[in-house]
């Protein structure tokens, strides 16, 4: 059986050799390890010490995720860690929200289905219809609930019970063009992504194609992060830019600019499923494959 540990702790000599030895301990050999201090100054803490982050991919014949979990708990008491065990594989189940721009959500269904991305869509929350018959088409649950100032509370209310239902672990919004409320956003911080229709943080706002398409931009982007109170000021997952000349208008643009979406949000997604993202208060650390 294989593992993956997320392990997060203020850094000190011998976190590596330790934790190496009660996995060996239990018969657990290291298949992948990945390994990073911090050292920013506005991450430290008070004493002076950074944050130690390490991915491990470790596998073992006997071990019983139960017990080894417990096993690890000296590990994190000896070193004030935070450690997380997750069997593998493990497909992550997943709630898709969406508007009327669908081609982030096409990108995931090609991905979902031909095994490049390990999430399992168990919902897609829309506040149009448009996307309706391509759910049904991969047999997944398709709910449309408008939002308005009125309602909000409400929708979110059945947001928060869906996600309570399906077992959902992650919340992806795939351009749904909706703002979440600042408690819900609060609540499931690290679990809902937001792709971003710009190399943030320039351009935020209505048709930023258009708008970097008056400024003469050379570059166009779009990032995908965390999704917090603070709009689209949320840790950044993943970002890309494409290089773009006075010849492109501004449909091409847009059109060129979908592509990146699609591309940064599959990224971003495949990153957290696979556990290779920690959250660093406003930054993220994030282990590639």
């Amino acid at each position: 059986m294989n593992f993956v540990l997320k392990i997060s702790c203020p850094d000190r000599q011998g976190v590596v050799a330790d934790i190496a030895t009660r996995l060996s301990a239990e018969n657990c050999n290291i298949i992948e390890s990945s390994q990073f201090f911090q050292p920013d100054p506005g991450t430290l803490r008070e004493d002076g010490i950074g944050q130690f982050f390490m991915r491990i991919e470790c596998t073992s014949e006997n071990a019983n995720a139960d017990k080894l979990d417990q096993a690890l708990d000296g590990f994190r008491d000896a070193f004030n860690a935070e450690v997380t065990l997750t069997p593998l594989p493990h497909v992550m189940p997943t709630i898709l929200m969406v508007s009327k721009f669908d081609h982030c959500l096409q990108d995931i269904f090609y991905r979902v289905a031909t095994g490049t991305l390990p999430i399992r869509i168990a919902a897609i929350v829309s506040n149009h219809e448009d996307s309706r018959s391509d759910a049904e088409r991969f047999d997944i649950p398709y709910y449309v609930w408008p939002v308005t100032k009125e309602n909000k509370t409400e929708q979110e209310g059945k947001l928060d019970s869906l996600i309570q239902e399906t077992g959902a672990e992650l919340i992806v919004l795939a351009r749904y063009m909706q703002i979440l409320s600042d408690n819900f956003s609060s609540r499931y911080f690290g679990q809902i992504i937001n792709i971003h229709h710009s190399f943030l943080p320039a351009f935020k706002g209505a048709k930023p194609y258009h708008r970097a398409w008056e400024r003469g931009v050379k570059h166009i982007g779009a990032t995908a992060h965390y999704v917090t109170p603070d709009l689209d000021e949320g840790p950044i997952i993943e970002q890309e830019t494409e290089r773009v000349s006075h010849s492109s208008d501004a449909e091409d643009l847009v059109r060129r600019g979908r592509d990146i979406e699609a591309r940064v949000l599959s990224r971003a997604i495949r990153l957290h499923a696979e556990q290779r993202v920690f959250i660093n208060r406003s930054r993220t650390v994030v282990f590639q494959p």
